[in-house]
């Protein structure tokens, strides 16, 4: 979450000089969610540890034997056999963000992904939810992947429902934040490739100097969740092979039984009231 200390001009406030507006723009909070880390501190920690989160595909992701071969130029088969995946991607509170458990179903996992890290990342930043409904808040968010998709139509015609379009469709990933805490400013997901995310931050600050925004989300996410695009990735030859991992970084599951990838035992997030000043996580 980024914020500008700029008037709406895009210059400093109480300054005709926007020379030095990128002093104007902080990040305020900062969420996350990757293998092995499930929030910044874990990923801190991670890190610092020198700690691997490469792992053997997940047998509820897809059957990596019977798509792996040494021999990668073979139709439908890959080398590619470990690659770092989140856990629990299937549960979500879907009441908690004003969702039926129909609606929730049918999302993309990266719209509830996204939704999520969303909400953490302003209780980073002891921001209200509230005090932002109607305000030039930008949110740019990065993707590449519509593997939810993928698997979705697997099953056929009968599986379209009303909610097909708004679920599935990634340019809804950045909207559904934007709807959901009622914000005024640009939203946009952006697939410009492996940069997306980084595209997305940019565009985020352009907007802030610009006077477009007052805050901004900006950030990526990327869930590979059927074997198409880990197959796709190497065969474009456009990633390039790091031992032990997959170039495309498969990250974690949706599972067919989409009903229960949408319900939730318990819920992390907690609405602060009206009159709290901070989070309230």
């Amino acid at each position: 979450m980024v914020e500008s200390g700029l008037n709406g001009t895009g210059n400093r406030a109480g300054s005709a000089d926007s020379a030095d507006s990128a002093d104007g723009i902080a990040v305020v909070g900062l969420a996350c969610r990757l293998p092995g880390a499930a929030d910044p501190a874990a990923f801190w920690r991670l890190l610092s540890e020198g700690a691997d989160a490469i792992t053997d595909v997940p047998p509820d992701r897809w059957d990596g034997d019977a798509i792996a071969d040494a021999d990668s130029t073979r139709p439908g088969r890959t080398d590619i056999r470990r690659g770092g995946f989140l856990d629990r991607i299937g549960h979500f509170d879907a009441g908690f963000f004003g969702l039926s458990p129909k609606e929730a179903a049918a999302m993309d996992p990266q719209q509830r992904l996204v939704l999520e890290l969303a909400w953490e990342a302003l209780e980073d930043a002891h921001t209200r939810a509230e005090s932002l409904r109607s305000t030039r808040t930008g949110v740019f968010v990065g993707a590449i992947w519509d593997d939810y998709a993928t698997l979705h139509y697997r099953s056929g015609l009968t599986a379209i429902s009303p909610h097909t379009v708004t679920g599935l469709h990634r340019s809804i990933i950045a909207n559904r934040v934007s709807y959901f805490l009622g914000l005024n400013g640009p939203s946009l997901t952006v697939d410009s490739g492996q940069s997306s995310s980084l595209v997305s931050v940019h565009l985020a600050c352009e907007s802030l100097r610009k006077g477009e925004s007052t805050i901004a989300l900006a950030g990526g996410v990327n869930l590979n969740i059927v074997p198409e695009s880990t197959l796709g990735a190497p065969s474009s030859a456009a990633c390039p092979r790091t031992a032990g991992a997959s170039p495309s970084t498969p990250a974690p599951t949706a599972t067919s039984a989409a009903r229960a990838a949408a319900s939730s035992s318990s819920s992390r997030w907690h609405r602060p009231s009206r009159t709290a000043t901070g989070s309230t996580a």
